[in-house]
């Protein structure tokens, strides 16, 4: 029975260590904050308590510890990008549900070979290409089914869904609109006056770190498991159904409506919220003659993952209330005296692993005007890369759910233990700092 609550009681004792700590830098409220989110990412890896039940807590801890009052904190359960999610999994249930995920497994691997790292790397570079022109999020959620389908081995089922949240992740890069942090930055540095990239300047420069991720990661992902066996799916591709065919001809009008979107906001200004799109194209699903789910089928959706966005979207909220974001700058202005690779790898270090506990967004909206009182002492050149720097490390954040959307993702299948997507992701970080600090110490200072 008491074994039942050990990893409680350690959670609450790191918390606790957390927030003794933070009391000597920083104010009670800021302490507090820092040690709930002790609290709460132990509880998160060591599973003590289920994954929706511990992203509900900010809802009472907070206002009992004075960091957000409940209102406050309610309202970020029900933001509008939640919305964009419930669409998504909603056209994933429905791939799911008349199998087209089969149809798509077999043509993808008509690619590459079908093995355990063959299977991980289409899935890697598949998700990286498509999520430079779509949404990554969109993107994960129409491969995780494929994902699952490829194997009914569980050490695979897990590989498959990291290659395809990580490939997501590592691909939104690529292009200003594959994730939302990349136009954060480009949006502050039209604001603030700096060297602004061309669409084809942007992807110019993420090349390499896209090329070398995605030789690096997929190739850590399948160690340990290139022994093991995988469905005999290739060959010849099975025949697509009529129903598989409306469904697929769905799928094209949503890329299409998404990419057309995308240049009518970036030429015209004009354009039709993505989070519309994707809710819109899921209520789809239930129409007559039309869709393919009863109201039965959403018992499948992973309703932990929509309080799981809730949580980090109050963790960001309460960096902002606090006052912790402005206080944490303060603390990290010994690195604008530091030679300009050591600011890069800090940097890149201090947001990847920061990023871990909220989402990349948010944290994006936090990071760059601290790190931009920095750049006003550095040359335009060198304040844009730093921002650059700390912009990308927002998308390469690998080892919790709450880091990033594919991250999130991927664990609403319930194959993945966070344990192992923290192991796992830990190495990855890892190679994603290196990287990108490498790149732009090297490369980007003569690209720009």
């Amino acid at each position: 029975m008491l074994d039942a609550f050990k990893p409680i009681g350690i959670a609450v004792l790191i918390g606790l260590l957390f927030f003794a700590g933070g009391a000597f830098l920083f104010s009670v409220a800021q302490a507090s904050l820092i040690g709930l989110i002790a609290l709460l990412v132990t509880l998160w890896m060591n599973e003590a308590l289920p994954l929706g039940a511990v992203s509900l807590l900010p809802l009472i801890l907070f206002p009992l510890f004075g960091v957000l009052d409940l209102n406050s904190v309610a309202l970020n359960y029900s933001k509008s990008i939640i919305f964009l999610f419930l669409g998504g999994f909603m056209l994933a249930i429905a791939i799911e549900k008349i199998k087209l995920h089969e149809y798509f497994s077999a043509k993808l691997l008509n690619f590459f070979p079908n093995t355990p790292l063959g299977i991980i790397y289409a899935l890697a570079i598949t998700a990286a290409l498509l999520s430079a022109i779509l949404s990554n999020t969109t993107i994960t959620l129409m491969l995780m089914p494929i994902a699952l389908y490829l194997s009914s081995n569980i050490k695979l089922k897990i590989r498959f869904l990291l290659a395809t949240a990580y490939g997501a992740s590592i691909g939104g890069i690529l292009t200003p609109i594959g994730t939302a942090p990349n136009l954060i930055l480009l949006g502050f540095l039209e604001d603030k006056g700096l060297p602004v990239l061309t669409f084809g300047e942007w992807v110019y420069m993420m090349f390499p770190i896209v090329g070398i991720m995605l030789l690096t990661i997929p190739y850590l992902l399948g160690m340990g498991v290139r022994d093991e066996c995988v469905k005999e799916i290739g060959g010849e591709v099975p025949s697509i159904t009529n129903e598989q065919k409306r469904l697929y001809g769905i799928i094209i009008a949503l890329a299409v409506v998404l990419v057309v979107n995308t240049f009518t906001s970036q030429i015209w200004g004009i354009a039709l919220d993505e989070k519309m799109i994707l809710l819109g194209f899921g209520l789809m699903m239930f129409l007559p003659r039309v869709g393919f789910l009863s109201w039965d089928d959403t018992r499948n959706l992973p309703y932990e993952i929509i309080f799981l966005f809730g949580a980090g979207f109050s963790i960001a909220a309460a960096f902002g209330s606090t006052g912790l974001d402005a206080a944490i700058a303060e603390k990290l202005n010994f690195i604008s005296s530091l030679p300009l690779w050591i600011m890069f790898l800090l940097v890149a270090f201090f947001v990847a692993f920061s990023t871990e506990v909220t989402s990349n967004t948010a944290l994006t909206s936090i990071v760059i005007p601290i790190f931009y009182k920095f750049a006003e002492g550095m040359s335009p050149v060198e304040g844009t890369l730093l921002l650059m720097v700390a912009t990308v490390s927002a998308s390469y954040a690998f080892m919790l759910p709450i880091a990033t959307p594919p991250n999130a993702i991927v664990m609403s299948s319930r194959v993945i233990p966070i344990a192992t997507m923290a192991k796992v992701g830990f190495k990855a970080n890892i190679i994603g700092i290196v990287t990108v600090s490498f790149v732009a110490f090297t490369l980007w200072k003569y690209m720009l």
